[in-house]
């Protein structure tokens, strides 16, 4: 938690307040908007809450105490700032200071570009601060850092003149413009944690939505109202995709549309917490269920554990060995190797699971409802020619 404020109607002060974290949690955003919503505020535009208190590690932003805030504005705002380091946290209270600013966004836009200020709040050590201004100013390979007379540097800086005393340290902007990054509309794409997709679009050249998925639905819906995007068909770009195997396959990365988001991060969600092992397993579910459309591969990430999975099993043969000598269920003499009938026994109990041999393992689905009811349009048939073919 960055931020913890204390908020309420804007326009009608005599309602009740709530107290909100931000960020705000994933699994807690819905009933947030709710609850705000119960008070007639929590818009997707309008900067309809007032914040009554704030308490956060940043006593710079007490100055926006008793103004109007969009909620999703201190929301991003928070996730802003949780990626700062020291430095830039001081250098964000400092220029926030000598800027006097008493505006949401305003706070926004400075996130990315107080990193180009110099702030001093300690002046013991003139060669670090020179050769930290030097940073500052536009970045330096690692031979130009020791190399620089940093004492010089900073000696040449101090005696400009050009810093301003706050509250935070002497800050020196060195040329630093407050450029409106945000533009109180669309948020400036960053990722906060790492996403399963990342996604954008754009219209007239521009980015116009920014989506890093799964996120909660409420809040893709909320995206999707914010950046305009009121039509289906408007193309998605893939940034960044963590999706791999069958899941990856299944999407036509050249074709997806805003239209396709709802279902993209319903996936996404899905997939995000599955382990290397799961991964092998969904490939193996996909060609089990010969389906690999969005719709089908969302409902089978979500109901792995309806699945039995056994890796690297080709055969009923290589069943039947692996049931008698390794799964645990029956069992199993050595002394008896050469009596067991290995590929009756896998082609009876594969028989009897309705399982198939795909090209990662051996599946078969135990789910209560029948596969044709937990996938629509699941094709029986072909699975049992394919594990006919392969046995």
């Amino acid at each position: 938690m960055m931020i913890k404020a204390v908020i309420t109607s804007s326009t009608h002060p005599e309602y009740r307040e709530l107290t909100i974290p931000f960020p705000i949690p994933d699994e807690d955003y819905d009933r947030t908007i709710e609850h705000l919503e119960e008070l007639g505020i929590g818009d997707v535009f309008s900067q309809d809450c007032r914040i009554v208190k704030l308490e956060s590690a940043y006593p710079v932003l007490d100055r926006l105490e008793g103004s109007a805030v969009n909620v999703d504005e201190l929301d991003y705002l928070a996730k802003r700032l949780e990626s700062f380091c020291e430095s830039e946290d001081t250098q964000f209270q400092a220029m926030g200071h000598k800027l006097d600013l008493m505006d949401i966004q305003d706070f926004i836009n400075l996130t990315f570009c107080c990193q180009d200020t110099t702030v001093i709040t300690d002046f013991s050590d003139l060669e670090k601060i020179g050769r930290e201004h030097c940073i500052n100013r536009g970045g330096l390979t690692v031979d130009e850092y020791y190399s620089i007379d940093g004492r010089a540097e900073a000696l040449e800086l101090i005696r400009s003149g050009s810093g301003t005393v706050t509250l935070y340290g002497v800050v020196y902007d060195n040329g630093m413009e407050l450029k409106q990054v945000y533009d109180g509309r669309h948020f400036p794409p960053y990722l906060w944690k790492a996403p399963v997709l990342e996604l954008e679009t754009t219209l007239g050249g521009a980015v116009e939505g920014y989506f890093g998925l799964p996120i909660s639905d409420r809040q893709l819906r909320r995206e999707i109202e914010r950046s305009g995007l009121d039509r289906q068909d408007i193309p998605l770009k893939v940034e960044m995709s963590g999706l791999r195997g069958a899941a990856a396959d299944a999407l036509d990365l050249d074709g997806l549309t805003v239209g396709d988001l709802p279902q993209l991060n319903r996936l996404c969600r899905a997939v995000e917490p599955l382990t290397e092992q799961d991964w092998e397993k969904l490939d193996a579910v996909v060609q089990f269920a010969v389906r690999s459309d969005l719709a089908a591969l969302c409902r089978l990430a979500e109901n792995l554990d309806k699945f039995d999975f056994v890796p690297d099993v080709f055969t009923a043969e290589e069943y039947g060995r692996y049931l008698i000598q390794k799964s645990g269920k029956f069992a199993y003499d050595q002394k008896l190797w050469d009596f067991y009938d290995y590929q009756g026994f896998g082609e009876d109990r594969a028989w009897q699971e309705d399982g198939c041999f795909t090209e990662c393992g051996y599946v078969a689905y135990h789910g209560a409802e029948l596969l044709e009811e937990l996938i629509p349009g699941a094709p029986t048939e072909e699975r049992g020619m394919q594990m006919g073919g392969l046995s």
